[in-house]
Protein backbone atom coordinates (compact mmCIF):
# COMPACT_ATOMS: atom_id res chain seq x y z
CA UNK A 1 0.00 0.00 0.00
CA UNK A 2 2.85 2.38 0.83
CA UNK A 3 4.38 1.88 -2.59
CA UNK A 4 1.00 2.47 -4.21
CA UNK A 5 0.49 5.75 -2.30
CA UNK A 6 3.96 7.00 -3.26
CA UNK A 7 3.31 6.20 -6.92
CA UNK A 8 0.03 8.13 -6.88
CA UNK A 9 1.74 11.17 -5.21
CA UNK A 10 4.55 11.20 -7.81
CA UNK A 11 2.01 11.00 -10.65
CA UNK A 12 0.04 13.94 -9.22
CA UNK A 13 3.22 16.07 -8.88
CA UNK A 14 4.20 15.24 -12.48
CA UNK A 15 0.78 16.30 -13.80
CA UNK A 16 1.01 19.62 -11.86
CA UNK A 17 4.46 20.35 -13.22
CA UNK A 18 3.34 19.72 -16.78
CA UNK A 19 0.34 22.06 -16.30
CA UNK A 20 2.53 24.88 -14.94
CA UNK A 21 5.00 24.49 -17.80
CA UNK A 22 2.16 24.71 -20.30
CA UNK A 23 0.88 27.96 -18.81
CA UNK A 24 4.37 29.55 -18.87
CA UNK A 25 4.93 28.63 -22.50
CA UNK A 26 1.56 30.05 -23.51
CA UNK A 27 2.26 33.44 -21.82
CA UNK A 28 5.70 33.95 -23.39
CA UNK A 29 5.38 32.32 -26.80
CA UNK A 30 5.17 34.83 -29.64
CA UNK A 31 3.58 32.35 -31.98
CA UNK A 32 6.79 31.31 -33.69
CA UNK A 33 8.10 29.19 -30.93
CA UNK A 34 10.55 31.85 -29.76
CA UNK A 35 10.13 33.77 -26.51
CA UNK A 36 9.92 37.51 -27.25
CA UNK A 37 11.63 40.30 -25.31
CA UNK A 38 9.96 43.76 -24.85
CA UNK A 39 10.11 45.89 -28.04
CA UNK A 40 10.97 49.63 -28.19
CA UNK A 41 9.34 51.62 -31.01
CA UNK A 42 11.68 54.04 -32.76
CA UNK A 43 10.60 57.55 -33.83
CA UNK A 44 10.16 61.09 -32.55
CA UNK A 45 7.25 62.18 -30.44
CA UNK A 46 4.92 64.60 -32.19
CA UNK A 47 4.87 68.13 -30.76
CA UNK A 48 1.90 69.38 -28.83
CA UNK A 49 -0.66 71.29 -30.82
CA UNK A 50 -0.24 75.05 -31.10
CA UNK A 51 -0.06 78.01 -33.46
CA UNK A 52 1.11 76.70 -36.83
CA UNK A 53 2.54 80.09 -37.70
CA UNK A 54 4.63 80.39 -34.53
CA UNK A 55 7.79 79.62 -36.45
CA UNK A 56 6.86 81.83 -39.43
CA UNK A 57 6.02 78.85 -41.64
CA UNK A 58 2.26 79.25 -41.49
CA UNK A 59 -0.02 81.67 -43.23
CA UNK A 60 -0.10 85.00 -41.42
CA UNK A 61 -3.40 86.32 -40.19
CA UNK A 62 -5.18 88.50 -42.69
CA UNK A 63 -5.38 92.21 -42.00
CA UNK A 64 -7.54 94.96 -43.34
CA UNK A 65 -6.09 96.87 -46.25
CA UNK A 66 -5.22 100.55 -46.20
CA UNK A 67 -3.40 103.26 -48.07
CA UNK A 68 -0.14 102.14 -46.52
CA UNK A 69 -0.35 98.55 -47.76
CA UNK A 70 2.50 97.68 -50.10
CA UNK A 71 1.50 96.85 -53.64
CA UNK A 72 2.90 93.68 -55.11
CA UNK A 73 4.06 92.20 -51.82
CA UNK A 74 6.17 89.03 -51.88
CA UNK A 75 7.48 89.86 -55.33
CA UNK A 76 11.19 89.72 -55.88
CA UNK A 77 12.74 92.97 -57.00
CA UNK A 78 14.53 92.93 -60.31
CA UNK A 79 16.92 95.48 -58.87
CA UNK A 80 19.79 94.76 -56.54
CA UNK A 81 18.26 96.00 -53.30
CA UNK A 82 19.81 94.07 -50.42
CA UNK A 83 19.03 93.79 -46.75
CA UNK A 84 21.09 92.91 -43.74
CA UNK A 85 20.59 92.27 -40.08
CA UNK A 86 24.23 92.84 -39.14
CA UNK A 87 25.84 94.95 -41.84
CA UNK A 88 26.42 92.19 -44.41
CA UNK A 89 24.30 91.11 -47.34
CA UNK A 90 21.66 88.50 -46.55
CA UNK A 91 21.94 85.04 -48.06
CA UNK A 92 18.80 83.67 -46.39
CA UNK A 93 20.31 80.24 -45.66
CA UNK A 94 17.46 79.23 -43.41
CA UNK A 95 19.53 79.36 -40.22
CA UNK A 96 18.10 82.65 -38.97
CA UNK A 97 16.07 82.71 -35.79
CA UNK A 98 12.45 81.65 -36.14
CA UNK A 99 11.40 84.89 -34.45
CA UNK A 100 12.50 86.99 -37.45
CA UNK A 101 9.77 88.82 -39.35
CA UNK A 102 9.46 87.39 -42.85
CA UNK A 103 8.47 89.44 -45.88
CA UNK A 104 5.08 87.73 -46.05
CA UNK A 105 4.34 88.92 -42.51
CA UNK A 106 5.03 92.59 -43.14
CA UNK A 107 3.53 95.47 -45.04
CA UNK A 108 5.50 98.56 -46.05
CA UNK A 109 4.85 102.20 -46.71
CA UNK A 110 6.83 105.39 -47.29
CA UNK A 111 5.94 108.16 -44.88
CA UNK A 112 5.69 111.86 -45.56
CA UNK A 113 8.79 113.80 -46.60
CA UNK A 114 10.46 115.89 -43.91
CA UNK A 115 12.77 118.13 -45.96
CA UNK A 116 15.57 120.19 -44.50
CA UNK A 117 18.85 121.82 -45.55
CA UNK A 118 18.44 120.67 -49.14
CA UNK A 119 17.76 117.09 -48.05
CA UNK A 120 14.73 114.94 -48.73
CA UNK A 121 13.99 112.65 -45.80
CA UNK A 122 11.46 109.82 -45.88
CA UNK A 123 10.66 107.15 -43.29
CA UNK A 124 10.36 103.62 -44.64
CA UNK A 125 7.88 101.91 -42.32
CA UNK A 126 7.54 98.15 -41.87
CA UNK A 127 4.44 96.98 -39.98
CA UNK A 128 3.82 93.51 -38.60
CA UNK A 129 0.65 92.33 -40.36
CA UNK A 130 0.82 88.76 -39.06
CA UNK A 131 -0.83 87.22 -36.04
CA UNK A 132 2.42 86.56 -34.19
CA UNK A 133 5.16 88.60 -32.55
CA UNK A 134 8.36 88.79 -34.62
CA UNK A 135 11.56 90.84 -34.78
CA UNK A 136 13.55 92.97 -37.20
CA UNK A 137 17.15 94.09 -36.83
CA UNK A 138 19.55 96.14 -38.91
CA UNK A 139 19.18 97.69 -42.35
CA UNK A 140 16.40 97.06 -44.82
CA UNK A 141 17.18 96.95 -48.51
CA UNK A 142 15.81 99.67 -50.80
CA UNK A 143 15.89 100.37 -54.52
CA UNK A 144 14.03 102.75 -56.80
CA UNK A 145 12.39 101.00 -59.75
CA UNK A 146 10.88 102.28 -62.97
CA UNK A 147 7.54 101.10 -64.31
CA UNK A 148 9.21 98.05 -65.85
CA UNK A 149 10.79 97.02 -62.56
CA UNK A 150 14.35 98.03 -63.51
CA UNK A 151 16.45 99.55 -60.76
CA UNK A 152 17.28 103.24 -61.04
CA UNK A 153 20.61 104.37 -59.64
CA UNK A 154 22.88 102.65 -57.16
CA UNK A 155 22.01 100.85 -53.96
CA UNK A 156 21.69 103.24 -51.00
CA UNK A 157 24.66 103.72 -48.72
CA UNK A 158 24.22 102.76 -45.08
CA UNK A 159 24.66 105.45 -42.49
CA UNK A 160 26.59 104.29 -39.45
CA UNK A 161 24.43 103.35 -36.51
CA UNK A 162 23.98 100.73 -33.82
CA UNK A 163 21.57 97.99 -34.83
CA UNK A 164 19.11 96.90 -32.18
CA UNK A 165 16.54 94.13 -32.26
CA UNK A 166 13.07 95.63 -32.59
CA UNK A 167 10.26 93.39 -31.36
CA UNK A 168 7.01 93.88 -33.25
CA UNK A 169 3.74 92.66 -31.85
CA UNK A 170 0.92 92.35 -34.41
CA UNK A 171 0.21 95.84 -35.75
CA UNK A 172 3.42 97.42 -34.47
CA UNK A 173 5.97 99.13 -36.74
CA UNK A 174 9.65 99.86 -37.22
CA UNK A 175 11.15 102.46 -39.53
CA UNK A 176 14.38 103.34 -41.31
CA UNK A 177 15.31 106.73 -42.75
CA UNK A 178 15.76 107.15 -46.51
CA UNK A 179 17.41 110.43 -47.53
CA UNK A 180 19.03 112.11 -50.52
CA UNK A 181 19.93 115.61 -51.65
CA UNK A 182 17.23 117.49 -53.50
CA UNK A 183 18.19 117.10 -57.17
CA UNK A 184 17.31 120.73 -57.86
CA UNK A 185 19.90 121.73 -55.28
CA UNK A 186 22.54 119.12 -56.07
CA UNK A 187 22.15 119.26 -59.84
CA UNK A 188 22.19 115.46 -60.01
CA UNK A 189 20.70 113.65 -62.96
CA UNK A 190 17.25 112.33 -62.15
CA UNK A 191 14.74 109.72 -63.23
CA UNK A 192 11.08 109.06 -62.59
CA UNK A 193 10.56 106.17 -60.19
CA UNK A 194 7.35 104.18 -60.05
CA UNK A 195 8.18 101.95 -57.11
CA UNK A 196 10.43 101.65 -54.09
CA UNK A 197 11.41 98.03 -53.49
CA UNK A 198 11.82 97.44 -49.76
CA UNK A 199 13.47 94.25 -48.51
CA UNK A 200 13.17 93.44 -44.79
CA UNK A 201 16.41 92.52 -42.96
CA UNK A 202 17.74 89.04 -43.73
CA UNK A 203 15.04 88.42 -46.34
CA UNK A 204 15.28 88.08 -50.12
CA UNK A 205 11.71 88.85 -51.19
CA UNK A 206 10.78 92.52 -51.39
CA UNK A 207 7.69 94.65 -50.96
CA UNK A 208 6.92 97.16 -53.72
CA UNK A 209 5.63 100.50 -52.49
CA UNK A 210 4.21 103.03 -54.96
CA UNK A 211 6.58 106.01 -55.23
CA UNK A 212 4.75 109.33 -55.58
CA UNK A 213 7.36 111.75 -54.21
CA UNK A 214 8.80 112.96 -57.52
CA UNK A 215 12.12 112.55 -59.29
CA UNK A 216 14.90 110.54 -57.70
CA UNK A 217 18.66 111.03 -58.20
CA UNK A 218 20.75 108.77 -60.37
CA UNK A 219 24.48 108.15 -60.14
CA UNK A 220 26.50 111.33 -60.08
CA UNK A 221 27.85 113.99 -57.77
CA UNK A 222 25.76 114.63 -54.66
CA UNK A 223 23.25 111.95 -55.69
CA UNK A 224 23.90 109.49 -52.88
CA UNK A 225 20.85 107.88 -51.33
CA UNK A 226 21.30 106.87 -47.69
CA UNK A 227 19.60 104.47 -45.29
CA UNK A 228 19.58 104.23 -41.50
CA UNK A 229 19.10 101.17 -39.30
CA UNK A 230 15.61 100.23 -38.21
CA UNK A 231 14.16 101.74 -35.05
CA UNK A 232 10.86 101.20 -33.27
CA UNK A 233 7.94 103.38 -34.36
CA UNK A 234 6.88 105.03 -37.58
CA UNK A 235 9.39 107.89 -37.77
CA UNK A 236 6.70 110.56 -37.60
Amino acid sequence: MANSSQSLRRAALLVSAIAVLGLTTTACDNGSGTVSSPQTQSGTAAPAGGDASADGSGTPASTSGGTDTATGSNSTSSGSATSSGSGGTSTNTGTASSTRCHTSELKAKVGANDPGAGQENFPIVLTNSSGRTCTVRGYPGAAFLNASGTQLGDDPQRQSGSATTVTLKPGQSAWAGLSFSNPEVSGAKTATASWLAVTPPDEQDSLHVKWTAGAVPLSGNSSTVRLTVLSAGTGS
